[in-house]
């Protein structure tokens, strides 16, 4: 067994067969993260990774929706205690909007990983790393060592921009996948800036920003498995448990598991197609670092090969 101790987020653990008693405010040792990724690119230290935890941990957010596509996004410093306005769409205060139902969702980032018993924790750092690592592998297949080795796609001439009123490209930047979760369009790059900076200028005006500065591609990495989006949740709220399909979830075959958040990340490449070597890879990543960090997954419900993908 790898790990010998364990947190995630804010809480301190460490992990004795099933007793939990006090240990140092880490994630998981260097040690440890070095051996789950031993032939990353130098970039990404566990320094990083552990500074990014911390320092996004002390940010939450609430997101507020009106009529189906107007937000709000409130970001609190608990440091502080201060919120911030980061995001208020124009139409938020038009009449027509105001009377609409509020849809309203709050995203704390220091529950990464500490949202519920020991045991579902480590499965969520284990399937966190395991998207991290299928997005940035580059070696041979089946030796689960080649993670984290890419900072960013290798096909950086492709043009992910799409239309936004609140997230403009800004002309010459280009915003192709990088980081751990391999980040792309400008939408996203803007509201990870809001949510992590307080400004969306940050990552829009500087997407380079997440390939060259590792903290926060651990943060935009984090923010991105936090953070749920208008029609489907979060894959940290899929890991603990907390999301639960309705009707229409079930009649396309999502249920809760490991093969979910594939879904969330990039079901429409690797969802509904029933076998196919990208799920396939996120899964045997997924069931390596599981062992390596000590817990099984038995009802894992692993695929998403019958699971209908999000459209938008």
């Amino acid at each position: 067994m790898l790990l010998s101790s364990f947190k995630c987020g804010n809480t301190k653990l460490k992990v004795t067969g099933d007793n939990l008693l006090p240990a140092p405010s880490f994630l998981i040792t260097e040690k440890q993260f070095n051996e789950l990724f031993p032939q990353r690119d130098t970039f990404y230290t566990y320094q990083a990774f552990i500074q990014a935890v911390d320092e996004l941990g002390k940010i939450k957010v609430k997101v507020s929706r009106r009529a189906l596509s107007v937000y709000q996004i409130v970001r609190t410093d608990k440091a502080t205690d201060k919120d911030a306005v980061v995001r208020q769409d124009i139409d938020w205060n038009e009449p027509w909007a105001k009377v609409k139902p509020d849809s309203i969702f709050t995203v704390d980032y220091g529950n990464f990983c500490t949202g519920a018993d020991s045991l579902t924790n480590r499965k969520e750092l284990a399937a966190f790393f395991a998207h991290i690592a299928h997005e940035t592998r580059h070696g041979e297949n089946g030796t689960y060592t080649d993670g984290l080795m890419l900072r960013h796609e290798a096909n950086t001439s492709l043009d992910y921009y799409g239309e936004s009123d609140e997230y403009p490209q800004v002309k010459g930047k280009k915003y192709y996948g990088r980081g751990p979760m391999q980040l792309s369009y400008n939408g996203n790059y803007g509201k990870a800036s809001d949510c992590i900076f307080g400004d969306k200028n940050i990552l829009l005006n500087d997407p380079d920003k997440v390939e060259n500065d590792a903290v926060t591609a651990f943060k935009v990495a984090i923010w991105f498995w936090m953070m749920p989006e208008t029609h489907k949740p979060s894959a940290h709220d899929v890991m603990i448990g907390k999301w639960q399909p309705n009707a229409a979830d079930k009649s396309k075959g999502r249920t809760p598991g490991f093969g979910m958040t594939i879904n969330i990340i990039n079901g429409a490449v690797e969802c509904n197609k029933d076998e196919n070597e990208g799920m396939n890879d996120r899964i045997a990543f997924y069931q390596h670092f599981l062992s390596k960090l000590g817990v099984t997954d038995p009802n894992c419900a692993c695929s998403c090969g019958k699971m209908a993908f999000y459209t938008y």
